[in-house]
């Protein structure tokens, strides 16, 4: 590609970037809740029928009032409490009152943390100081989960940029070049967040905080990444030739297949997203994938150019010299992977028994987190939820809502009365249309093992009096979103699985290749989930995986591992076809050691950028993923993948690649 028409290229995408980023507007998916249930589930069509009501437009928020020191509430307490809240409860220990506060249902977001804010400082203001005020139920959890990404963009994206220019510099050990592919990958992070929300708006779906938080590390990982791989390359092609724009273009024709087909393996994984039920989920699929395909346009169009432009002085004070020594024949790198291939069987056995091992760790690992387990820091709806259910009926917070026909009330009441876990049930309501609504005070924690058997009990009691019969509220939704989550592992997992497959046949055209490589990929995968559940649990306390973090995390171990397989293994096949199998694959670890090895730090690290955010689901994906891609990086990449090659030897390749290296291989044999 000419030097002109490199720039008209790059010059292209930056200004279409920002026609772009002005004509859809900044990127407002960050001030949205997870939407974790689609609308066929029926806690959803319980939440849509409810508008019918009269009041079905307003959701409860609960304020809770107790005594500081935790005493009972004296007659001046209660009288205080009566005149802010009249008709406000008082429990049978007198040491809690309650009040019900409507809130408009419509609200979600930044808004609806606006409006819980106003009713917190509505409960304290002109309240006796030594009593608390502390508002809970559905509102204001949602509200405390929408708050956790306050800011989000900003810390997030701040953060990430920290760990990667300090991790760029200590990899070029350049004052100056680290900021060129910083600056590029930030702008497409950038773009990739309007775009990303853009197409996934368009498609119907909602992006959300956590989406929108993902996406953003997906981008600067994967975008560091692929100009680690190109800058490496163009490093190395500077010491065989004087001209720097001559290198840069062989190490651009040489990096962009590997880069091209590492995309698209990571892009088409995600998009197997769209199979999933959960809306969070789908969405995540496809705003991920947008912002995947801008990360490479950037690094691909954009990059160049600019490295162009500045030349070797970028490279400064360790600028390369023609003549340098090749990384393929020297270096700790070289020294490690001829190791390897001189004891291939021990290094195979070893790290693939204790990937084995670690493996192990699910089996012990709980999953699912109850409405109170969400947050990492100390939360209002959370508290107030504990000091409540020390005096009030669990359930209270948050009823459950029962919907049924009116003409078969007088049963289901019964039905709903005699389910075990079941405290009251009131009617709440009749709707034109002939139906009836309940609100059911259950006995168990939100969203807790308990909350779910007396949903499942309920939604089976209540259809003996209606087969139409519907049960909602935030217990039936949590069960109906760990359905969604347990549903979608089984599709989406042997989906990214044949996909990853798929596009390892297309770019390696061997028979026997690809399925080592997904077999070991999955083994890695399924360690690091074994190893970072039981860190999750055993070392950070949490008490269990959140239901979308196996599925989140194997993707993205999945994928981004298949990722660093495709720079070596492509690698490989250029050198095999002159050095043979074994030699191929110890000059191609060699040859990738160092960018392999400095882009899975940065991948690892940019990942654990996601336990700035408060909420636990996202720091157990960086836990996991945080680990998996360092075992990648130094087990599978350095030890597995070489020895399994050597072990195999010229079959690995077979059919496409024969004749003349297979001889060079027995000849090779031969010497040693």
């Amino acid at each position: 590609m000419s030097r002109r028409l490199s720039w008209v290229l790059a010059v292209l995408v930056v200004l279409l970037s920002g026609a772009l980023m002005g004509i859809v507007g900044s990127d407002d998916s960050s001030s949205q809740s997870p939407v974790p249930v689609p609308e066929s589930a029926e806690s959803a069509r319980v939440d849509a029928l409810r508008a019918q009501f009269p009041g079905g437009e307003v959701v409860p928020a609960i304020v809770v009032v107790t005594r500081q020191d935790g005493a009972p509430l004296s007659g001046a307490d209660t009288a205080a409490v009566s005149g802010k809240w009249p008709g406000a409860q008082v429990s049978e220990d007198r040491a809690a009152a309650l009040a019900v506060v409507p809130l408009n249902g419509e609200l979600s977001g930044f808004a609806l943390t606006d409006e819980v804010e106003k009713v917190r400082a509505q409960a304290t203001d002109g309240l006796p100081a030594d009593l608390r005020a502390e508002v809970t139920g559905g509102p204001a959890f949602g509200a405390d989960i929408a708050d956790s990404f306050s800011g989000a963009n900003f810390t997030l994206l701040a953060v990430t940029a920290t760990v990667v220019a300090l991790l760029l510099i200590i990899t070029y050990r350049s004052p100056v070049l680290w900021l060129v592919p910083l600056l590029v990958i930030a702008f497409a992070d950038r773009v990739a967040a309007v775009l990303g929300t853009a197409v996934a708006q368009t498609f119907g779906m909602t992006p959300d905080g956590s989406t929108s938080g993902i996406t953003s590390v997906l981008v600067f990982g994967a975008g560091t990444n692929y100009a680690l791989l190109l800058i490496s390359r163009y490093r190395e092609e500077l010491a065989r030739t004087e001209s720097h724009h001559d290198a840069l273009d062989t190490a651009l024709r040489r990096a962009a297949p590997a880069i091209v087909a590492s995309n698209a393996t990571v892009v088409l994984a995600l998009l197997t997203l769209v199979f999933a039920t959960s809306p969070s989920v789908r969405s995540l699929g496809v705003q991920a994938a947008a912002g995947l395909i801008v990360a490479a346009v950037f690094v691909l169009l954009v990059l160049p150019p600019l490295l162009g432009l500045f030349g070797k002085r970028l490279f400064w004070p360790f600028v390369p010299k023609v003549g340098d020594r090749s990384l393929t024949d020297t270096g700790i790198w070289h020294r490690i992977a001829e190791g390897v291939a001189r004891r291939p069987g021990r290094v195979a056995v070893v790290a693939i028994a204790g990937l084995a091992l670690l493996c192990t760790g699910l089996i012990t690992t709980p999953i699912g987190l109850s409405q109170t387990e969400q947050f990492r820091v100390q939360a209002e709806s959370v508290s107030g939820y504990e000091h409540l259910a020390e005096h009030f009926p669990s359930g209270l917070t948050d009823p459950t809502r029962v919907i049924a026909a009116t003409d078969r009330a007088a049963d289901v009441q019964r039905a709903i009365t005699d389910t075990p876990g079941v405290v009251s049930a009131d009617p709440a309501g009749e709707s034109p249309d002939g139906l009836t609504q309940w609100s059911v005070v259950l006995d168990a924690e939100p969203a807790s093992d308990k909350a779910f058997e007396t949903v499942d009990a309920l939604r089976d009691s209540v259809r003996n009096a209606d087969p139409g019969a519907l049960v909602g509220g935030s217990d039936a939704t949590a069960r109906d979103a760990g359905a969604a989550a347990s549903r979608d592992r089984m599709v989406v997992i042997p989906a990214i699985l044949l996909v990853v497959l798929a596009v390892l046949y297309v770019l390696l055209r061997a028979a026997l290749a690809p399925l080592v490589l997904v077999a070991v990929t999955v083994l890695s995968s399924v360690a690091a989930l074994g190893l970072g559940g039981w860190a999750s649990v055993h070392l950070f306390g949490f008490p269990a995986l959140d239901n979308t973090t196996p599925l989140f995390a194997f993707l993205f171990l999945v994928a981004l591992g298949v990722d660093y397989t495709i720079f070596l293994v492509t690698r490989a096949r250029e050198e095999t076809s002159e050095h043979g199998t074994r030699g191929g694959i110890v000059r191609a670890v060699s040859a990738t050691g160092a960018v392999i090895t400095s882009a899975g730090i940065v991948l690892a690290a940019v990942f654990c950028v996601l336990g700035v955010l408060p909420l636990i689901v996202l720091t157990q994906i960086g836990i996991i993923v945080g680990l998996g891609i360092l075992l990648d990086t130094f087990v599978v990449r350095t030890g597995i993948i070489p020895a399994l090659f050597t072990l195999i030897g010229p079959r690995i390749w077979w059919p496409a690649l024969k004749g003349q290296h297979v001889e060079r291989d027995v000849l090779v044999d031969q010497r040693e």
